[in-house]
């Protein structure tokens, strides 16, 4: 492959069919790490690319909102009451009641045809990374959270990334700390009194957030420490369908990101891996801050990112050059991901490719059109999977009901029979009903496949289509050695 694909394959999601290559690629991987991130897509299949709609990325007091109305429309529904009025609120409400759906569908069009792939990757990563499952609620919340939690904050640092992303309501309800008490809060306390109350500590978010999101088991924090932390974060995160007038009395506002109950908080001071937490509201940034910067945080994430984008097996050389650039500029995003960039760019080894990075790639280079606008997503077409099915399907999905430990790096859980399987099916459905504007011939003229590749497509007869499928699920498309 040559040097623009096999760059754009390792870091990005491949040159589409119809665009230009850059003349200087390291100059384009500067440029990619500053470029304007706008939400592209179709309004219909074979539409113009553009910007969408405004009212199909609403703010979380819109959401908010949705999901009240949702919410009451689903209880008339049970109730019986399926009048004029409700019917009529019913389809208003069509592409409300389905958020997640359409965050789904603006995540896919925004790989597949966006200008800014080597963020999109990193959005991925750390997507993965500060993982969202999908329970009845969180669904309305983790567009938002890919969106406004991780992509617009590339270019900050990582302790804002990780303050951000704990403090989303969409990981407090994930985690369950929308409904946390300190053990001595006031909350707690005016339960005990009463019959058939209850209010606790979760340590759920407190466990993930030193096991996943920061230190990692290897800093050998105790039971106390997440014990701790969880006290930090008692009182973060309100119900989300709950009524603005109790959310104002609850959290003292209706910001959902910046929601705190004081009552439901633990007093007093807390000890987190020997580190001292003040009590109140500002007590968690202090702990996030202290994290962010703790040595066992940096060897951890600079291992994971070297991991998903350098090699799958990557030297403690690369890994201390991320570490050091990372303690150098107090952990600044743009900075740590040029030089994994520089080092993914100069790593001789191949980089096996997720599944649905995959499927983007194969799409944009072969300029077939396999998803719907965003006008025809709720329509019915036997052709097209639903975004949600194709996630699905590739066993791989940010909108699933996951655990908190995220999608594997390790290609080996990827490579079973029926996962390559599945590959085919979709390489064959791509060929079949997505009309690519692009034949196995002139891909890999395009991107200097390697000559195993050509002898490996031609192998398998004239047939267009079997060529098409060979190519796209061949070792070099899908970032592994031949053997």
């Amino acid at each position: 492959m040559n040097k623009h694909f096999s760059i754009a394959q390792k870091t990005g999601l491949m040159f589409r069919h119809d665009q230009d290559l850059p003349e200087d690629m390291n100059a384009w991987i500067q440029s990619q790490l500053q470029a304007a991130s706008p939400a592209l897509g179709v309004a219909t299949s074979y539409a113009k690319v553009a910007q969408w709609p405004d009212e199909l990325q609403p703010d979380l007091s819109r959401r908010a909102s949705m999901w009240r109305r949702y919410r009451d429309l689903k209880k008339q529904q049970r109730e019986g009451k399926n009048g004029q009025e409700t019917q009529a609120a019913r389809q208003a409400n069509r592409h409300e009641n389905l958020m997640r759906d359409m965050d789904e569908h603006k995540f896919v069009q925004r790989n597949v045809y966006g200008a800014d792939q080597v963020k999109l990757r990193f959005t991925a990563f750390w997507a993965n990374h500060f993982t969202i499952g999908n329970t009845f609620d969180t669904g309305q919340m983790i567009g938002h959270a890919i969106d406004e939690g991780i992509l617009a904050k590339l270019n900050g640092s990582f302790a804002d990334l990780l303050y951000g992303m704990t403090t989303h309501p969409g990981m407090l309800t994930y985690l369950d700390n929308v409904w946390s008490a300190g053990e001595r809060s006031e909350q707690a306390k005016g339960c005990a009194r009463k019959p058939n109350c209850q209010a606790g500590l979760n340590d759920n978010l407190g466990r993930e957030l030193l096991e996943l999101h920061t230190v990692s088991v290897a800093a050998g924090y105790t039971e106390d420490d997440i014990h701790a932390a969880a006290n930090v974060l008692a009182g973060w995160g309100i119900d989300f369908g709950e009524e603005l007038p109790q959310m104002r009395k609850t959290a003292g506002g209706t910001n959902h990101w910046n929601a705190y109950k004081k009552r439901w908080a633990e007093p007093g001071s807390k000890k987190v891996m020997g580190q001292s937490i003040y009590a109140g509201r500002n007590g968690l940034q202090q702990l996030t801050d202290f994290l962010a910067s703790h040595d066992a945080t940096i060897h951890h994430i600079s291992t994971k990112l070297c991991q998903h984008f350098v090699s799958d097996n990557p030297s403690t050389y690369e890994v201390d050059a991320v570490k050091l650039v990372w303690r150098e500029s107090k952990g600044d995003l743009q900075t740590i991901h040029t030089k994994v960039l520089e080092l993914a760019i100069n790593s001789p080894e191949v980089k096996f490719i997720w599944p649905m990075t995959w499927l983007f790639q194969v799409v944009r280079l072969s300029g077939a059109t396999y998803f719907k606008g965003w006008e025809k997503v709720h329509d019915y077409d036997d052709r097209l999977m639903s975004t949600k099915k194709v996630f699905e399907e590739l066993g791989q999905s940010f909108w699933s009901l996951r655990q908190p430990n995220g999608y594997s790096d390790d290609k080996d859980e990827w490579m079973s029979a029926e996962m390559f399987e599945r590959r085919f099916r979709f390489a064959d459905a791509i060929y079949r009903n997505g009309k690519p504007r692009q034949s196995a011939n002139e891909i890999m003229d395009r991107i200097g496949a390697s000559q195993q590749t050509r002898a490996l497509v031609a192998s398998v007869g004239p047939s267009g289509r079997d060529r098409f499928i060979t190519l796209m699920c061949s070792p070099e498309l899908m970032g592994l050695e031949y053997v």
